[in-house]
């Protein structure tokens, strides 16, 4: 079984967005309610650049999981901090792809010259929570019942990793 990580294209929008809608209709991982359709992940792709990669993980060739840097913030002061995200195609779990997307995220941040990496969470999902943990991040914020999917409040605490001093 070949494995590889790499920047996505425009020919993964699909399977990005097929990944990211199973979490949109059935989980709290992520705070949107509607599905997206594939022009809106494609646009979303294409505004990330240089600056903020898209990145897939493919298993022979088939995308299984992708992971982003994004702006935290529009303001200028923000300019070396960035929010990670990844997601798993949800039969692939548990294989240690989180892990290689988030450690080749905090690699390629680091190389951007990023200061700051923030990972939003939603306390349901301890394996994220655990996983951040584990490669160095902090939790430094937690706030409580500012989401409501699936007709419950949620809570989602915030974590940390500074790659430079």
């Amino acid at each position: 079984m070949e494995t590889l990580i790499r920047l996505a294209e425009e020919s993964d929008a699909t399977a990005i967005c097929d990944i990211y809608n199973h979490y949109v209709r059935t989980s709290t991982c992520t705070f949107h309610t509607e599905p997206e359709s594939i022009p809106d992940r494609l646009a979303w792709l294409r505004a990330h650049g240089e600056r903020h990669p898209v990145t897939v993980y493919c298993v022979d060739g088939t995308v299984v999981g992708w992971a982003s840097l994004s702006q935290w913030h529009p303001r200028p002061a923000y300019s070396e901090t960035a929010e990670v995200s990844f997601y798993i195609d949800n039969q692939w779990h548990r294989r240690g792809i989180g892990r290689a997307l988030l450690t080749d995220l905090i690699e390629r941040a680091s190389a951007l010259g990023f200061h700051v990496l923030i990972g939003g969470v939603c306390t349901e999902h301890l394996a994220s929570m655990e996983l951040q943990k584990s490669l160095g991040f902090t939790e430094v914020a937690r706030f409580t019942e500012v989401g409501r999917k699936f007709d419950r409040w949620l809570d989602v605490a915030y974590f940390q990793l500074t790659l430079r001093t």
